[in-house]
């Protein structure tokens, strides 16, 4: 492996055949919907790995879906994120000053306007009963790796998408707070 070259980080995501009910069929290739999902949290984990470092490395992160009640994405961004420091923490000592080649934590949640009321962490009778649906992914410092929103049979204003991503941020906040203290020295920036 020429440690020189840079690496690469992809994302596999299954919804499992009790995940969710009535039972769904098992499958070995994903539909479009899990394919654009794990895309997702590719993006999303890539926008903090210093893939250059990744010394020739590939990292395959596994997001199986045990239980499906919403924000299944936004969950296994958030979780994924965790398995990835994790691993490369488990080779650390490859990495130059045996740093882990992450720059900044990342974490996605979701908002929805339910009934006039934004909300956060939609679970699926809220997300179902969505006027608008959103799902957010930030770092740990803030800024904004993607942003999803969609009017469901409606629309909204710039002030609902300002409390949106307000809410939004204070749940990211909340979630970075629970990722450092899962990873404890493994990872602090």
């Amino acid at each position: 492996m020429d440690s020189a070259a840079g690496g690469w980080l992809t994302a596999e995501y299954r919804m499992l055949p009790g995940s969710t009910s009535p039972r769904s069929s098992r499958s070995d290739r994903p539909d479009g919907r899990a394919t654009e999902i794990q895309r997702l949290i590719g993006r999303s984990l890539r926008s903090v790995a210093k893939l250059a470092e990744f010394g020739g490395r590939t990292l395959y992160l596994d997001c199986d879906v045990i239980r499906a009640d919403g924000g299944t994405r936004t969950l296994s961004i958030t979780g994924a994120f965790i398995a990835m420091v994790d691993a490369l923490w488990s080779v650390r000592d490859g990495f130059p000053d045996g740093n882990i080649p992450v720059s900044d934590s990342v974490a996605a949640v979701s908002v929805g306007l339910v009934g006039n009321e934004p909300m956060l962490d939609l679970c699926y009778t809220e997300d179902f009963a969505a006027a608008v649906d959103m799902n957010l992914v930030m770092t740990g410092s803030g800024r904004f790796v993607e942003i999803q929103g969609t009017g469901e049979e409606a629309t909204f204003s710039s002030d609902d998408l300002t409390a949106f991503l307000s809410l939004g941020k204070k749940g990211i906040d909340e979630l970075t707070r629970i990722q450092t203290e899962a990873l404890g020295e493994r990872f602090t920036f």
